[in-house]
């Protein structure tokens, strides 16, 4: 290590937000402490029973981490399970065309369905707008409306969903 070297810590420590450095490189030391710093320099016994414990202290908390990720990760299975379970007899209608989404008919009149509404196969359950032709959207399922996914009077894409239908 030469001297240029050298110089090139000490400023890099001083421009540094380090309070403490230590470097040993081939045989030499360098320690470096800024002033008003406490001395950070420890005997070689204690420094080993420090590592020791702080090892004793990473491999509890990286035991306790795995523990409580492998849990978790029981709870997600079984959280998967039961939804998968749940949208077997879900059907989600999607929009055959894009334009805009209406619940009912007209502004004054009722929507055609509300969630809990039952439906039959054929029933009306919102009309899409594209190119000022009304396209009435009908339920594929017998069943009963479980969520709206589309507000009033919103566009929706080809292929968006927009109910889905819990079949009986």
């Amino acid at each position: 290590m030469d001297f240029k070297a050298i110089e090139e810590m000490v400023k890099t420590m001083d421009n540094s937000k380090l309070g403490y450095l230590e470097v040993n490189w081939h045989g030499i030391s360098i320690v470096m402490r800024k002033q008003g710093e406490p001395d950070c320099t420890r005997h070689e016994e204690n420094s080993n029973i420090l590592v020791e414990e702080k090892k004793l202290d990473i491999d509890e908390v990286v035991e306790e981490k795995k523990v409580k990720s492998e849990t978790e990760g029981l709870q997600e299975n079984k959280k998967d399970e039961t939804v998968v379970k749940e949208d077997l007899n879900v059907k989600e209608i999607v929009s055959p065309i894009v334009g805009t989404f209406y619940r009912s008919s007209g502004p004054d009149k009722a929507a055609f369905v509300e969630v809990g509404t039952k439906v039959k196969k054929g029933d009306t359950l919102c009309i899409v707008e594209a190119m000022k032709l009304m396209n009435e959207i009908q339920s594929e399922v017998d069943g009963e409306v479980v969520e709206i996914l589309v507000e009033n009077n919103q566009m929706v894409e080809y292929g968006q969903s927009m109910f889905k239908i819990k079949a009986n």
